[in-house]
């Protein structure tokens, strides 16, 4: 018997590890979102399910459940019921997620007869969770950290429904709080810029209601660079400083809000300004730290690598070509010298990125050439938002009229388009980004 094609729905559900259980309650929940009164009980049976994702359909759903549908994953449902594109990775079975996922399940499962408190235990486990899931961050797919942190999230609410003792309640806060702060980078790395907006702001949320400031300027920072990036720069100007006034922040936390500050400052053009918060960057610090940037960090910390990396590109933002230079390739070094399981391409790569730029600005086209080098080596599941951006302003330094008769700046021109046309967030169909510079 000839088996029955798959379908691009099976490959996404298996993407997000769902079971019937949890495509049923994320259906219903979309239902309830998205449809009129009268049609907000909509639900799937478990063989309506089967049929679906098997490609056992003569004919589409009806238009309730098509709407739900589309509105769940994104995508035409037309598109959803046909077969996968050939170019997407088909889900493997992977043991370790398996057994990841198991655990998972007993564990909540396992927890369900405390009425007024949540286990130690448990708490415990999701507050390791979060801070693996944010140290990882750097060598994990950012579609995976989405749904990995998306999960989290969500028990952390689950959990804090089911507990009354205080001291658990805010601790949960704080945990759904920081889970949303990944949601939010993985956003904006994705190139949903209005998302982690959104995202951002919740977790700035959640740290208000924990009393929790490091989250709160974490998250402002985080909507500091989104205002930028939205060609928004005073408004990031003033979130960033806002973001500077929490108290309990460490010296991680003050330099990130100060390069964050310096790149906003260099899209006003505003150099003098930019000077003083790059030199704020790079002071010396007092020793503070704090309980998100330091002692979880990970992609809430602020490694000296990927400080430089951010200083490189503020220098290019106010003209200084020589200094945006040598900050590149002392990025690229401290970069390149971190051990494998935490070193971030994407920081070897937008430094390399930074690098071109830099050396185009004085007419070092073969420079440029080999600094690409680092950026090529980036794999499609990393080009985040920002890499893009800085391989958008190595791609308009090429059009310049000084390159126009340059058979290399014209192959360099042509394979940034194919590295940027082969990115997530253009695989996901994000729209454009914004060109620094």
């Amino acid at each position: 018997m000839r088996e029955a094609p798959q379908t691009l729905l099976k490959i996404l559900v298996d993407q997000r590890r769902w079971r019937y259980v949890d495509f049923e309650r994320h259906f219903r929940r979309s239902a309830t979102e998205l449809l009129d009164a009268g049609a907000r009980n909509l639900t799937v049976s478990e063989s309506q399910y089967r049929r679906w994702t098997a490609g056992r359909v003569q004919t589409l759903p009806g238009p309730d459940a098509c709407r739900v549908l589309e509105y769940m994953f994104g995508i035409d449902v037309a598109t959803l019921f046909g077969p996968p594109p050939s170019d997407l990775p088909a889900p493997a079975f992977n043991l370790e997620d398996e057994i990841d996922m198991t655990a998972r399940d007993a564990q909540s499962e396992a927890g369900a007869a405390a009425a007024a408190s949540i286990s130690d235990i448990a708490l415990d486990q999701l507050r390791d969770d979060v801070a693996t899931l944010a140290r990882e961050y750097v060598t994990t797919p950012t579609y995976v950290v989405f749904q990995k942190a998306k999960e989290m999230r969500e028990s952390a609410e689950a959990n804090r429904e089911r507990t009354q003792v205080p001291a658990q309640q805010q601790e949960l806060l704080i945990v759904a709080g920081q889970a949303c702060a990944l949601l939010a980078t993985a956003a904006f790395d994705l190139g949903s810029l209005d998302g982690a907006r959104r995202l951002s702001r919740s977790a700035a949320l959640y740290g208000e209601a924990a009393r929790f400031d490091p989250l709160r300027a974490f998250a402002g920072g985080t909507l500091a660079y989104i205002a930028y990036f939205s060609g928004r720069p005073a408004e990031g100007v003033r979130v960033a400083r806002a973001a500077r006034a929490f108290t309990g922040l460490g010296d991680v936390a003050r330099r990130r809000l100060a390069a964050i500050e310096a790149r906003a400052f260099g899209h006003l053009g505003d150099i003098a300004s930019a000077q003083r918060a790059l030199d704020a960057s790079t002071a010396d610090g007092s020793g503070r730290r704090d309980d998100l940037h330091d002692e979880v960090g990970g992609e809430f910390g602020f490694s000296p690598d990927r400080l430089a990396m951010s200083n490189a590109s503020t220098c290019l933002l106010i003209g200084d070509g020589d200094r945006a230079e040598r900050i590149a390739v002392q990025a690229l070094d401290l970069a390149r010298s971190r051990p494998s399981a935490t070193r971030s391409v994407r920081v070897v790569g937008g430094a390399g990125a930074d690098l071109a730029a830099a050396r185009l600005l004085r007419d070092d086209l073969d420079g440029a050439a080999q600094a690409l080098e680092a950026m090529w080596l980036v794999p499609k599941e990393q080009r985040a938002t920002g890499l893009l951006a800085r391989a958008a302003r190595v791609r308009s330094g090429l059009s310049s009229s000084r390159y126009s008769q340059a058979v290399l700046a014209a192959e360099l021109g042509e394979r940034i388009e194919d590295f940027t046309r082969q990115s997530a967030p253009r695989q996901l169909g994000a729209g454009p980004l914004a060109i620094e510079g």
